[in-house]
């Protein structure tokens, strides 16, 4: 494959290649052609994204993807407001019409033919920081790390790592993704040390031994042997173990829940209560809680988050030359989004005239949607990591069951 900028060894698209519009969906080149052909290349359109039902039986995602979108559309004609990165919303208002999370306004064909690249970000991001606060929800107060990049192509695993921390991963463990959110990385004593070494307590003490004290001891206990007589001997291996971790296979696995009370008795009854357990293999959101019951105190993610469903967000133009059109199952006009902050229900309305009332709980509802986007020039400040992580975390502690409605 061979890049505007030259070739490349591995088979991904450079910033440029995504800036020029080479990763888009051919048709939305046809449909310039065609346009510029027929003298309509500075016809006006006002487009919207939304979600017509979001994956599996979610009820509310976390909007992620956002800053990746400002920057491709940065110095194009477009207007664009939005809700802030790491909104939770529903992908409906509490009347039932789609919620607009972005809308675009400007010549049609300054923003054609970045549809594809636009979802890419925004649908790709938005299902990883949904199946991470998913998870954690489900952990309760216990820490969660993401360490599934090795899952997914290595071009994207910053943006992986990104979109897990702002969806509530509190950290990650590839070198750059740790260093896009401004982190240190996290890890464990692997598997592959171990073998290597021989034995596991040998792999303990020369890990111990080697890597910086700066880092915490968390020994893997499942190498060889029984989990609980792996997790002893690393406690008393290490003077300062921080945590043993179990990531036990399936086939070995029986009771995951019996299994973790069972290395927690026999650590704390040698004097070892200060010894954490963390627990990997194949977790989610279903499977953590009978472990945070057991007595967990950490767990890592992998799969689950960084291969997380995507949501299908669509952008469709709304009105032509100011005036409404949709296609079908869509809703025509401008929209003017509201929320209530205490109750996270949403409307929208066709004038910023009308100001809605939550049906949950009677109060006039606040302007959700800001502008992004003056003319292709930004508005707004760039949020930090930390900020939209923020935002997320404070609305997910409002939130009730994870599945129950807003």
């Amino acid at each position: 494959m061979e890049s505007k900028n030259g070739k490349t060894r591995f088979f991904t698209a450079s910033d440029q290649d995504i800036l020029d519009g080479r990763t888009t969906d051919v048709y939305f080149v046809r449909t310039v052609e065609v346009l510029k052909a027929k003298g309509m290349l500075h016809e006006e359109a006002t487009a919207e994204l939304t979600v017509a039902r979001l994956p599996r039986d979610w009820k509310w995602s976390v909007f992620c993807g956002l800053e990746e979108t400002l920057r491709l559309l940065e110095g194009k004609n477009v207007d664009l407001w939005g809700l802030p990165e790491g909104t939770i919303s529903p992908s409906r208002t509490q009347s039932g019409v789609l919620l607009p999370l972005l809308t675009m306004e400007g010549v049609y064909t300054e923003y054609c033919t970045y549809e594809a690249p636009m979802l890419g970000f925004l649908c790709h991001s938005t299902g990883v920081a949904t199946m991470a606060a998913r998870c954690r929800k489900a952990a309760q107060d216990r820490p969660v790390i993401a360490f599934g990049v090795r899952r997914s192509h290595p071009a994207i695993s910053p943006m992986l790592d990104r979109s897990s921390y702002i969806g509530g991963c509190d950290g990650v463990s590839s070198l750059m993704g740790a260093e896009l959110i401004g982190r240190a990385p996290e890890g464990t004593i692997p598997h592959a040390l171990i073998v290597m070494m021989g034995d596991p307590v040998t792999a303990f003490k020369a890990f111990d031994e080697v890597v910086s004290q700066d880092v915490p001891r968390i020994a893997l206990v499942d190498t060889y042997s029984d989990e609980k007589a792996e997790a002893v001997a690393a406690a008393e291996a290490i003077k300062d173990l921080f945590a043993v971790r179990l990531d036990t296979p399936s086939s070995r696995r029986g009771s995951f829940s019996q299994l973790v009370r069972e290395v927690r008795w026999e650590l704390d009854i040698r004097g070892f209560k200060h010894v954490r357990i963390i627990l990997s293999g194949g977790l989610d959101e279903t499977t953590i809680p009978p472990l945070v019951e057991a007595g967990a105190d950490g767990f890592g993610v992998g799969t689950s988050v960084t291969n997380a469903p995507t949501v299908d967000f669509a952008l469709d133009i709304i009105e032509r030359n100011g005036r409404p059109v949709a296609k079908r199952g869509k809703f025509g006009g401008r929209k003017y989004v509201y929320s209530c902050p205490d109750c996270l229900n949403y409307e929208v309305t066709a004038s910023l005239e009308e100001v809605p009332l939550c049906m949950s709980c009677g109060k006039e509802m606040l302007r959700a949607d800001v502008k992004l986007l003056d003319k292709g020039r930004r508005v707004q400040k760039q949020s930090s990591v930390e900020e939209i992580r923020e935002r997320a975390m404070k609305q997910l502690t409002k939130m009730g069951d994870l599945d129950a409605h807003t």
